[in-house]
């Protein structure tokens, strides 16, 4: 066999190794998954900007984002279907859950997906007199054509000094989507207006692995940040693994700083 054979040969075996290959039941999926409070595309300039909040996100490359404070054709955000046009802005796929209605549109959560996003529901969290309402958006998502599938979940609970609806709200999300060791691997994800040694917070726990477990970082407010209410969630614990989750520098585009988490969901 002649030297110039060889080489192709060699070269044919290189291309061959790095080919991309299918997913398989022994793959581990990587995901790299957002949580943002955009404060309705308002930053702290006071300047409404969809295209710099469009560009936070893409500039750390997520595969799934979960949004609060989105407006939907509200007239405070010119009529705009925000969550629309962030998917528009992103190349990702859209879903809005409607929390209350507000200037002649609709105010709630959202999710952006590289991948479809299917069986989406809204569901209300209990509501005490004069409280804005809160909801919980739920979808599944598969990674890819034979990927693995999870449920993605995103909210935004009682801003307000006192916790006990928060509380009540999130023992709503506990009662909604409780531990069931035949269900798909889940990710919960929001502002939870809660801090970590929280009663809110630890309660949540019980159920629900924190990805930022161990690590010191704030959310709130963004510029400075002072406390950490911002949260990426995951069960059960054995099927996941954190490669990192900090919050972005990112102090003007919102009040709220996002948080990114780089996991793996194991096979």
């Amino acid at each position: 066999m002649s030297r110039r054979i060889r080489c192709a040969f060699f070269l044919v075996g290189l291309l061959i190794g790095v080919a991309p290959q299918a997913f398989t039941q022994d793959t581990v999926q990587s995901l790299r998954v957002l949580t943002y409070n955009i404060h309705h595309g308002e930053g702290t300039d006071g300047k409404l900007d969809l295209e710099r909040i469009a560009k936070v996100i893409l500039s750390v490359k997520p595969d799934i984002v979960a949004l609060q404070e989105v407006d939907q054709r509200a007239t405070r955000t010119g009529g705009i279907d925000q969550v629309a046009r962030l998917a528009e802005l992103t190349s990702l796929h859209p879903a809005f859950g409607k929390a209350m209605d507000l200037q002649g549109g609709g105010y709630g959560v959202a999710l952006l997906s590289r991948w479809p996003l299917q069986e989406t529901v809204t569901h209300a969290l209990p509501l005490a007199p004069g409280v804005e309402p809160r909801a919980v958006l739920s979808a599944t998502v598969q990674a890819g054509e034979n990927g693995p599938k999870f449920q993605f979940l995103v909210t935004h609970v009682d801003h307000r000094a006192n916790p006990a609806q928060r509380t009540i709200q999130v023992g709503k999300i506990r009662e909604l989507f409780p531990p069931n060791p035949d269900a798909i691997p889940a990710l919960l994800a929001g502002d939870f207006n809660a801090t970590p040694e929280s009663a809110v917070i630890m309660g949540l726990l019980d159920d629900w692995s924190d990805t930022a477990s161990g690590q010191s970082f704030f959310t709130s407010p963004s510029n400075p940040p002072t406390r950490k209410i911002d949260y990426i969630f995951v069960r059960p614990a054995a099927r996941w693994r954190t490669v990192e989750t900090r919050a972005l520098e990112e102090a003007v585009a919102s009040d709220h700083r996002p948080v990114l988490a780089v996991l793996e969901l194991k096979p």
